[in-house]
């Protein structure tokens, strides 16, 4: 099992994502660790979540995008990642794109990173949300495509005694979606990082960086409280698939 101290073992790593924050909240500890010991770190995003406000007239959806298109670059520079990818799908439609030229997008970028290690949802997209279980299977058939040999494909994961001390806030912030999070028994994990001081506040500082999605929230939870809920960071190794052919082109 990775953890703090053998982040190291995680090597070029590409995280492929659906929102802005997605990143962050999964994978911004890890992010920011492998950074400071001169690791690669290339992120993705499918979509600029211009959906994600529960005011769509103060934040209307080209303004919601710019906003959060911006967010994003300063939470990235605080982690230390400064190669970024969007595939500029819309939020709340990634289920609907056509799949094949998704998955040759991903494919050109990990192609050309030769990545040791990707990082993304796994099937259940940890909330339920589609946006996130489709970017999930677009990059499976990916990976099995494109990936070097010796790559890892990681899933994250909600390991069993975080959901069950965090249950009654997630249900009242309406984090997951009924009947999720998928719980993972802690001998599937193969990363179970929690954050030290320094990496949580850092993590924290990110997040934060992304204003219109963490704000409020922050201010309701207060620092220390959104720290340890954010603090933990887990994956499973994903399971293989077999590949998917590439479609011929005639023409």
């Amino acid at each position: 099992m990775i953890t703090s101290t053998d982040v190291a073992e995680l090597g070029t790593i590409v995280g492929i994502w659906a929102h802005p924050d997605d990143e962050a909240y999964l994978s911004g500890g890890l992010m920011a660790m492998a950074r400071d010991n001169g690791q690669r770190v290339v992120c993705m995003t499918a979509t600029r979540g211009e959906l994600g406000t529960p005011d769509p007239v103060a934040w209307p959806p080209d303004r919601l995008a710019a906003e959060r298109t911006r967010e994003m670059a300063r939470c990235l520079a605080v982690l230390g990642v400064h190669e970024h990818h969007w595939l500029d799908y819309r939020d709340g439609e990634c289920a609907a794109a056509e799949p094949d030229g998704a998955v040759e997008r991903l494919c050109a970028v990990i192609d050309d990173v030769r990545p040791d290690t990707v990082l993304t949802f796994g099937p259940d997209g940890i909330t339920g949300h589609p946006d996130h279980c489709t970017v999930s299977a677009w990059t499976g058939v990916a990976f099995d495509r494109a990936a070097p040999p010796g790559a890892r494909l990681l899933h994250a994961a909600v390991p069993a005694p975080r959901a069950e001390r965090w249950d009654e806030l997630n249900a009242s912030l309406g984090v997951h979606l009924p009947g999720y999070p998928v719980v993972t028994p802690p001998e599937r994990l193969v990363v179970d990082v929690v954050l030290g001081p320094e990496v949580a506040d850092r993590k924290v500082r990110a997040l934060a960086a992304q204003t219109t999605q963490t704000a409020g929230l922050i201010g309701m939870l207060g620092v220390d409280r959104y720290t340890a809920w954010v603090g933990e960071e887990s994956y499973v190794e994903a399971a293989r698939i077999p590949p998917t052919p590439r479609r011929a082109v005639t023409g």
